[in-house]
């Protein structure tokens, strides 16, 4: 019997033992793929025909990687406009623009007297995505 305890506990130590070295690993940890949001500032939801909304963005990354990359897009489902980036790019639907920093403005200029919907899109070069929708009533030209 204490042959079987003495043969049990080394056959346990070495397992551990196994386990323990199995699970070291000399190789780093490297994330590049972090995860990121699209921040606003409230917007106005109502616009004139020929009217503009300024949208303030910021985009906050969970973590730095130097070699990410962020694009925009956007989509307009409702309404007819044009939005236009702080550096005077006119956006056309779907498609990619690259985007050079994390602080921005978005200028949406009213071309309608409908609803307006956008949604804008926010992608890293390791496909991960955000989407913004920005809804904008009618206002009435009281005249």
């Amino acid at each position: 019997m204490r042959k079987f305890k003495r043969l049990l506990t080394t056959i346990t130590v070495l397992a551990a033992l196994a386990l323990l070295v199995g699970a070291c690993d000399d190789t780093l940890d490297v994330f590049q793929a972090y995860g990121f949001d699209l921040f606003t500032m409230p917007v106005q939801e109502s616009l004139r025909e020929g009217e503009t909304a300024e949208i303030r963005c910021t985009l906050v990354r969970d973590g730095e990687y130097k070699n990410a990359e962020f694009f925009i897009r956007m989509f307009q489902p409702n309404g007819e406009g044009e939005l236009k980036m702080d550096n005077g790019t006119l956006f056309l639907p779907n498609d990619l623009y690259p985007l050079g920093k994390t602080t921005f403005r978005l200028y949406y200029t009213s071309h309608c007297s409908d609803q307006q919907t956008i949604d804008v899109y926010i992608q890293d070069n390791f496909g991960q995505v955000v989407q913004k929708t920005f809804s904008f009533q009618n206002k009435i030209n009281e005249e």
